[in-house]
């Protein structure tokens, strides 16, 4: 465990640099980001893993491209080939990356055709979809599928762009190429989707490291969040029932980026480590006016430029104001000060007084977000030297819980693996935060409705997912079978 640290009134200013928690995840958050959905992060995981015998390593988990509806041909979602994805690791407390795992994607169009006419016109016409015939179960089973797509993977220790580089391999056979699973076409496409995806679980050689795991592919959306009545002005109860109104997410899909990684391939020399996950795009794109195919549709150019960055839930949805959204995309935790007003007088607490008429609290700066949020709790995940900066905050020497014995309120449920100490799926970090905006840790005096059960009405629990990597469960299928329709409703 880390030492105890003494926040002193030149740490707590250093603190007050960068902006607390919202209320929802990161989904179409920022202006920019709404023109680029595949380089759109959701969702950022990082907890120790509680799979049985797996118990020596922390799950990272990367969630992009929000809000796929499951019947989302001909082209369904694959991350972009012309973008680089990346997980972020601080295993010094510096706000600064010590270890970046870098994922860069490739398809391959093989161009299926069929020949028609007759005998004395016959052309060979290349097909309009994805797939012509039925796909796996194994990752090999590919014949039918026009589009195929594979990952690689890279590990750079130190900056980002000029540190050591080493490529991430699949142990089976050194290879350097991973293969990705097509999304979840449909049930007469896939007949067992779970084992054809499952199939793409890849065991992983990480330089200086035991042996990892990986997986990168479609799942269903994790994330419990009433989207559509919060953003009309808050249109629910806020303190209640926590699952009185309904999961608008809860048909959605998304693409899941997954490392199970040793933890002491991670740390240094403190148990707490800071992760964040970003994208970056080339400076220029040129389109290309005549394409003859998708590889030659545009030009990408120029040095890569951060356009998403995700690290606690979600600190750009709704604290971050609407000028500064695409910059907070663009920026480093090292340099969060510029963002200072937004967690010294955050907006969210005085909108809830506004339309409720619950008392915010009554403590400027907010001083008490700052543990929380900012630098991790002293004797639960801070870090023994910390440079404030907003990051998911994770301390590797606390034991997960299986997840019949995990709260879905994390350390305010008296679980000390949860969040904020890192972030499991069955977290509902949704309720969390709102509590902790709302003055949970504040005394009375100062927050006189912070102890209220504040909530969005869309719960999560930790037994709504897998037990083992990538814990993430199957996606819902293009054409669903009648059983999992009812599910679904």
């Amino acid at each position: 465990m880390p030492k105890a640290r003494r926040i002193t009134a030149a740490a707590v200013a250093a603190a007050l640099l960068v902006p607390a928690t919202g209320m929802a995840s990161s989904h179409r958050e920022a202006p920019q980001i709404t023109e680029t959905p595949k380089v759109d992060a959701t969702d950022l995981y990082a907890f120790r893993s509680y799979e049985s015998g797996r118990e020596g390593f922390v799950t990272i988990i990367a969630n992009y491209l929000p809000l796929q509806d499951a019947y989302g041909g001909p082209n369904y979602f694959s991350l972009d080939p012309n973008a680089l994805y990346e997980i972020h690791i601080d295993n010094d407390g510096d706000a600064v990356e010590d270890l970046t795992f870098q994922f860069r994607f490739d398809d391959t169009y093989k161009d299926l055709a069929l020949n028609i006419g007759d005998e004395g016109d016959t052309r060979s016409v290349a097909v309009p979809l994805k797939n012509i015939g039925g796909i796996g179960p194994g990752p090999m089973d590919t014949g039918a599928l026009n589009v195929e797509e594979t990952f690689s993977i890279t590990l750079v220790e130190g900056d980002r762009r000029s540190g050591s580089r080493s490529d991430v391999l699949n142990l089976a056979n050194q290879s350097d190429t991973f293969r990705k699973p097509v999304d979840n076409i449909g049930n007469k496409s896939i007949a067992d989707y779970e084992s054809y995806a499952n199939a793409h679980i890849w065991d992983i050689s990480v330089p200086g490291c035991s042996p990892g795991k990986v997986f990168v592919g479609q799942r269903k959306e994790g994330f419990a969040v009433n989207l559509g009545e919060v953003f009309d002005l808050v249109n629910t109860n806020p303190v209640g029932p926590a699952d009185g109104e309904s999961n608008t997410l809860a048909n959605k899909n998304i693409t899941s980026l997954a490392l199970e990684l040793p933890i002491d391939c991670i740390t240094a020399d403190d148990s707490v480590v800071g992760v964040w996950t970003t994208a970056s795009l080339r400076q220029a794109r040129i389109l290309n006016p005549e394409p003859e195919s998708p590889a030659t549709a545009a030009v990408h150019g120029g040095a890569w430029t951060q356009v998403s960055r995700l690290g606690a839930p979600l600190v750009n949805e709704v604290v971050i104001g609407l000028p500064d959204k695409d910059r907070f995309n663009a920026s480093e935790p090292q340099n969060d000060g510029q963002f200072l007003d937004y967690v010294t007088h955050p907006a969210l607490p005085e909108l809830l007084e506004i339309l409720f008429g619950v008392q915010a609290p009554n403590a400027f700066p907010r001083n008490d977000l700052i543990a929380v949020f900012l630098t991790g709790v002293a004797d639960l995940n801070q870090p023994a030297n910390v440079t404030a900066s907003e990051q998911l905050r994770l301390n590797t020497a606390i034991a997960p819980k299986a997840p019949a014995e995990q709260s879905n309120l994390g350390v305010l449920g008296g679980d000390t693996a949860g969040f904020p100490n890192g972030r499991r799926p069955g977290d509902d970090v949704v309720d969390i935060a709102l509590r902790a905006a709302m003055g949970v840790l504040l005394d009375s005096t100062a927050a006189p409705d912070g102890q209220l059960p504040y909530t969005d009405g869309a719960t999560v629990s930790a037994t709504e997912f897998s037990d083992s990597f990538p814990y993430l469960v199957t996606p819902i299928p293009g054409s669903p079978s009648d059983a999992q329709m009812a599910q679904m409703r």
